[in-house]
C-alpha cells in the first residue's frame, strides 16, 4: 500500500504525474525512563518527598527543596555506598544537587533535605518538566 500526501493526491485528480510515494520510516520506540529520585547513581528512591519551590519576581531564579522522611537510603545506604547528591533523573537526563543535609533525633537519622538551586529561565523550565513527569509517576498533585 503506498501511503500518498493530500498534494499528491491533488495533483493526481489534475491530470499531473503524480509524485512518487515514500516509504513510511520505520517507527523508532524510544523507552522512556520512569522520573526518579536518587541518592546514589542508579538507585531509586522509593520515598516520594514533599517539594518546596521558590522563584524569584523575575523568575530569572529559583529554588526546590525536597524533604524525604524517614527514606528508605538509611536502610540501604551502608551496603550501596555513600549519599553523593540528589539525582533527578528522567528520559531527558539528570539534573542534580550536592546541597543533601540529613536530620537526626537522638542520635538516629530521621529526614533528609535536599536543595536545588535554578539560575535560569532554562533551568527553572527543564525543573519542572521534570516534577511534571515525577508527579505522574507517583500520583502528587501541585498545590499554591
Amino acid at each position: 500500500m503506498q501511503c500518498l500526501s493530500s498534494r499528491t493526491s491533488a495533483a493526481v485528480r489534475s491530470g499531473a504525474r503524480p509524485m512518487q510515494a515514500v516509504a513510511p520510516r520505520p517507527v523508532r520506540n524510544v523507552a522512556c525512563d520512569a522520573a526518579s529520585l536518587q541518592f546514589i547513581k542508579g538507585v531509586a528512591e522509593p520515598t516520594v518527598p514533599e517539594v518546596r519551590l521558590t522563584r524569584s519576581r523575575t523568575g530569572a531564579n529559583g529554588t526546590a527543596i525536597f524533604v524525604f522522611e524517614n527514606p528508605s537510603i538509611f536502610q540501604a545506604s551502608g551496603e550501596m555506598g555513600d549519599i553523593t547528591g540528589l539525582f533527578m533523573v528522567d528520559d531527558e537526563g539528570t539534573l542534580s544537587t550536592t546541597d543533601v543535609k540529613a536530620k537526626f533525633i537522638n542520635g538516629k537519622p530521621q529526614a533528609i533535605e535536599a536543595k536545588f538551586n535554578m539560575r535560569s529561565q532554562f533551568e527553572w523550565d527543564r525543573f519542572m518538566r521534570f516534577m511534571d513527569r515525577y508527579a505522574v509517576e507517583n500520583n502528587l498533585g501541585f498545590e499554591k
